[in-house]
């Protein structure tokens, strides 16, 4: 275990010291040493608290973590995903010629060429439906990874979105479907039913409902065999089953964790949306990441100096959570999307022996976008108790708004930065900052789909460098079954429960066993 080891005592012991962010500026090369410019993407982790000596031993913690070894085995397909045997393919995805033995380099350009060929006829209108219309509305049903992903890419890539417009349904709560089919024409509408397995019961009765639409909507019989509706899948044997012909299914390889999934096939509604070009330039953007992380130093690489400093607050600082704060409305969803990303891949007490960890793992991840959340929770940034690191992203232009407005947003963002880390001094404690308190700032030229995929890669390697330190493995989420399992019980009515569960059964109307 890396906690009892020397560095990690030796982390604990730096842990104790007091440190003033402000003083470590009295350095005038602090801030050169810890920035880090890649393209279109700069990054400034100045503003924490930590000393040269510090930021030394964590490296060498990465490093006695052998995390870029491990990075390796990940792209060249080792199954480091140890519990459900299998590989994290996922930066293969965006690599031009992935060095992974098998026919999984063939497969996955295969399945991007068909969804270029796919999304280019709906764009320009030869996909069309039974009556002959062009397809005006796409609607993506889906949950998890086959959500949040796209949806999150579709909402950054507006500026860029000049095709059908996509829809997403995730929730099993019937108001969501119901309230989106009444204001679509069905005539125009595409179905895309995203599921690895094709047996999640929220994505199912979602696509049940859709389907059932589309059928009473245009006298379809079959809408699922129609040119209405596009599967997304791991099995292709069960979606047929489903009634989706071969011919319109697109494969995900049941190596693609759901989470890391917006790469794959599922990603076709961004391709609809913005063009296959646009999702070739995001694919490119992680591959710029991908390199930037197994080639650069460690005190200049990005995920590397990122996830340090996690630990340095989740293991050493006792830090519960860390906010994340885009400046830019069109990243509202890209917090939601770390959340996922986050908390499923970290959320763990085993280690990846199968033995209990004594160490804690995953954080909490939360935040909004500003300037919104300075008028909701930022006074508990500024003044509470609690230690909560933080990542601001910003972007210096920005094309879908104007200079004014822009500059009071970016403004806000390098004020709340500064006034974070300096605080203010004051004899009435009302009005009194304490301030040192860390952030990091991420700044992207520009938000378009290169730089999105440099971000998302950015906080996928950062997630997977912890991951590696912790000793736990970031790709599976077994945690997520006990609930299903017990939802087909409760659904089920067969098996008595705990007199809680009984009682709240028999209100909500269900039978007890």
């Amino acid at each position: 275990m890396p906690d009892t080891t020397p560095v990690w005592e030796n982390l604990a012991a730096l842990a104790q010291e007091d440190i003033s962010i402000s003083d470590q500026f009295a350095d005038d090369s602090r801030l050169a040493r810890y920035s880090v410019t890649l393209e279109g993407l700069y990054l400034d982790v100045s503003k924490h608290l930590v000393t040269d000596t510090i930021l030394e031993a964590l490296l060498e913690l990465a490093a006695s973590t052998d995390v870029l070894a491990r990075a390796r085995q990940m792209i060249e397909g080792q199954q480091i995903n140890t519990s459900e045997h299998r590989a994290a393919l996922h930066m293969a995805l965006r690599q031009e010629s992935p060095s992974i033995p098998g026919d999984f380099p063939e497969s996955a350009q295969s399945e991007r060429d068909r969804m270029k060929i796919i999304s280019g006829a709906i764009r320009n209108g030869e996909w069309c439906g039974v009556t002959g219309m062009p397809i005006t509305d796409v609607i993506n049903i889906g949950i998890g990874g086959s959500d949040l992903g796209p949806k999150m890419v579709c909402q950054a890539l507006e500026e860029f979105s000049d095709g059908p417009t996509c829809h997403f349904i995730s929730n099993v709560d019937g108001a969501e479907i119901f309230s989106l089919i009444k204001d679509l024409d069905a005539a125009s509408t595409l179905i895309v039913i995203s599921s690895k397995s094709f047996t999640t019961r929220e994505t199912l009765l979602n696509a049940k409902t859709a389907l059932a639409w589309l059928g009473d909507a245009l006298a379809l019989s079959r809408p699922q065999d129609s040119p209405h509706c596009i599967g997304i899948t791991s099995d292709i044997d069960t979606a047929t089953q489903f009634g989706i012909p071969a011919s319109r299914l697109l494969v995900v390889d049941e190596s693609i964790g759901g989470r890391y999934s917006v790469w794959s096939a599922v990603g076709l509604p961004i391709c609809i949306a913005t063009g296959y070009e646009n999702f070739q330039a995001m694919l490119q953007g992680g591959a710029a990441m991908d390199a930037h992380f197994l080639g650069a130093p460690p005190n200049k690489n990005m995920p590397i100096l990122m996830a340090m400093l996690g630990i340095w607050y989740n293991n050493f600082l006792n830090a519960e959570t860390y906010a994340v704060i885009p400046y830019c409305q069109r990243l509202d969803l890209f917090v939601d999307y770390l959340q996922q990303l986050d908390m499923e891949s970290s959320g763990k007490s085993a280690t990846v022996a199968g033995t209990s960890t004594d160490i804690n793992t995953g954080p909490v991840v939360w935040g909004q976008t500003g300037t919104n959340g300075q008028h909701a929770f930022f006074q508990l940034f500024h003044q509470g108790t609690k230690l909560i690191p933080i990542d601001f992203i910003g972007t210096v232009t920005d094309g879908l708004s104007n200079e004014e407005h822009h500059r009071v947003l970016l403004a806000n963002m390098i004020a709340q930065s500064q006034a974070l880390m300096t605080g203010k001094a004051s004899e009435d404690r009302h009005q009194h900052y304490e301030g040192n308190k860390p952030s990091t700032t991420l700044l992207l030229d520009q938000l378009n789909p290169r730089t999105l995929g440099m971000l998302i890669a950015l906080y996928e390697h950062k997630v997977f460098v912890q991951g590696t330190v912790w000793g736990i493995n970031s790709f599976d989420q077994w945690g997520v079954e006990l609930g299903k399992r017990l939802t087909d019980q409760i659904l089920q009515g067969s098996v008595a429960h705990d007199p809680s569960t009984n009682a709240l059964m028999k209100k909500a109307g269900f039978d007890v066993g």
